[in-house]
């Protein structure tokens, strides 16, 4: 069965953003900490996944070193079970939502990046198209982030290095991005970046979550 995944990256006033910080950066906190998380993130910095195209060979053409490290890059993108709890709502007593209690509340087109994928994460294709030395220099943990407006503007200068591309590194990356874009689509290459430097510009925080849909 199939799976559809949202990357969101929404701008917040401050206050909103003090309010959203005892839900959500706990669950950062025990997505990062979830057992193997962090050998996961390490494997793939020692040993970064050649071209995407390479990934699916016929039955007996992978080594098993090879297949270990792809399944261990395919667990650490996908989105985790803690972070979840932002869109099925945190427990049976709280019926807080990514979708109404976040989402819904961005009034400005510009003020929000998502990419919604079918059968796959957004996130993933994001990780290797920029690779883990440039991923390292990103704030959080794997694409879910809550900062405030200072935070925003403290960590710009590293984002604008991890996603500041030459003509040339562009193009690589782009070739290592697989997911399709309409033609109002905005790629994951552009969205954050596009986040970045409005919200440091308007004195806003950024909310990043990824999560399964359905």
């Amino acid at each position: 069965m199939g799976i559809t995944s949202a990357w969101s990256i929404s701008a917040h006033d401050d206050d909103f953003i003090s309010a959203l910080a005892p839900r959500l950066l706990p669950l950062i906190a025990a997505e990062r900490n979830e057992p193997f998380a962090r050998e996961r993130w390490d494997r793939w910095r020692r040993e970064p996944l050649p071209d995407f195209r390479t990934w699916w060979k016929p039955f007996g053409q992978f080594c098993r070193r090879e297949a270990d490290a792809l399944d261990s890059f395919l667990e650490l993108t996908a989105a985790g079970n803690h972070m979840q709890k932002m869109y099925d709502g945190l427990s049976s007593y709280d019926d807080f939502s990514l979708f109404t209690d976040v989402w819904d509340l961005v009034t400005g087109r510009e003020d929000i990046f998502v990419s919604v994928q079918s059968k796959e994460y957004a996130l993933r294709s994001f990780l290797h198209a920029i690779g883990p030395a440039r991923a390292a220099l990103l704030p959080g943990w794997c694409g879910n982030f809550l900062l405030t407006s200072h935070e925003v503007r403290k960590t710009l200068p590293a984002v604008e290095q991890a996603l500041g591309f030459t003509e040339e590194e562009r193009a690589k990356a782009e070739n290592q991005d697989w997911l399709d874009y309409g033609d109002e689509e905005e790629s994951v290459l552009d969205g954050p970046l596009r986040m970045w430097r409005q919200a440091a510009a308007d004195a806003r925080g950024l909310c990043g979550v990824s999560v399964t849909i359905y």
